[in-house]
């Protein structure tokens, strides 16, 4: 049996469950960590965490390191004593496709000539660049935020203002500006990292990782099916109404008299909003809930399928294998 796709709205919800291998072969980025003196450790492990999930769920993505300025173990602002990879010099930098600043409320304003140097190589050499927490400053006092909008923690908008004239510093928790990436606190560093990697391959990834990291919340709640999907307010409703009725699937005529819609103009929404039909994407919801319910409780699958909808078992265990390549019958019951 030929599997089927989810759409769009769904697959990253379902990504790390589906075992698929790319045809195409994807570069390897890589990322470098500059761990500065009380970096905020924080910020540093929410934007880590988004790269190693990545590649859980596609594999060999990204390529990690830490750094220092010296070959010194440097203190986070937590206290805890971290022994970077390396010391930053300027042959790392031809490995790099990112660099990211890793300052903290309680790392000192200042910057070496040697460091400085760096900082602009690797702008010269194409390498993008980052700041968290007060990172920007130093891109800032290295001349590197020129013309560019930027995110730094309140605290330090002053201080870079002063060394920067030219960059508009803003009140956002993060921003992303062509090549230069700064985020002002841990939350915006990881919507920062997930923005870039976005970019890079795709809204689906970026919501398998979301999946991931929200794992303890979502286990015991159903999927929401619109969070991270931009659809219009009677798509939105449409879709809420699915998610309400799994137990007993609406057939389209109905969905489109609660929406105010015609089955057409339904069916057209579907389309151009999130590429797929009605019908498909009603299916996809109940699989997705399916799993869930197949992993996270002790429900029974005679009680699973019913509670998604699906008629028969031979019915649920057809569309189960069709999006998942095997059996509900096979599926990891996660409960303890």
């Amino acid at each position: 049996m030929e599997r089927r796709q989810f759409s769009g709205g769904m697959q990253g919800k379902n990504l790390r469950y589906l075992n698929e291998t790319s045809q195409q072969p994807v570069p390897l980025t890589r990322v470098g960590f500059l761990l500065l003196e009380h970096f905020s450790l924080p910020a540093f492990t929410q934007t880590l965490d988004t790269f190693v999930t990545a590649n859980l769920l596609r594999p060999e993505l990204f390529a990690t390191r830490t750094f220092a300025c010296a070959d010194d173990e440097v203190i986070s602002d937590l206290g805890l004593v971290i022994r970077p990879d390396a010391r930053l010099c300027s042959s790392a930098l031809q490995d790099l496709e990112l660099l990211v600043i890793c300052g903290g409320f309680r790392t000192e304003l200042k910057a070496g000539e040697d460091f400085i140097h760096l900082l602009r190589s690797a702008a010269e050499q194409g390498v993008k660049l980052a700041g968290l927490w007060n990172g920007a400053w130093f891109l800032g006092r290295a001349g590197l935020l020129q013309g560019y909008r930027c995110a730094i923690h309140p605290e330090h908008r002053p201080a870079l203002a002063e060394v920067s004239k030219a960059t508009h510093v803003t009140s956002e928790p993060y921003v992303i500006d062509r090549d230069r990436l700064t985020a002002s606190s841990p939350s915006g560093a990881f919507h920062m990292a997930l923005d870039w990697i976005k970019a890079l391959h795709g809204k689906a990834l970026v919501e398998g990782i979301e999946d991931i990291l929200a794992f303890e919340e979502s286990r015991y709640r159903r999927i929401k099916p619109t969070e991270n999907v931009s659809v219009s307010a009677p798509l939105r409703e449409v879709v809420k109404l699915m998610d309400a009725n799994l137990e007993e699937p609406l057939e389209l005529d109905q969905l489109a008299v609660y929406a105010g819609r015609s089955r057409r103009q339904l069916e057209r929404l579907f389309k151009e909003q999130l590429g797929t039909t009605p019908q498909r994407y009603y299916m996809e919801l109940r699989v997705t809930e399916a799993r869930r319910l197949l992993q996270h409780t002790e429900l029974s699958q005679v009680e699973v399928l019913v509670a998604c909808g699906f008629v028969s078992p031979s019915h649920f265990s057809k569309c189960y294998s069709a999006y998942f390549g095997y059996r509900p019958s096979k599926e990891k019951r996660l409960v303890k």
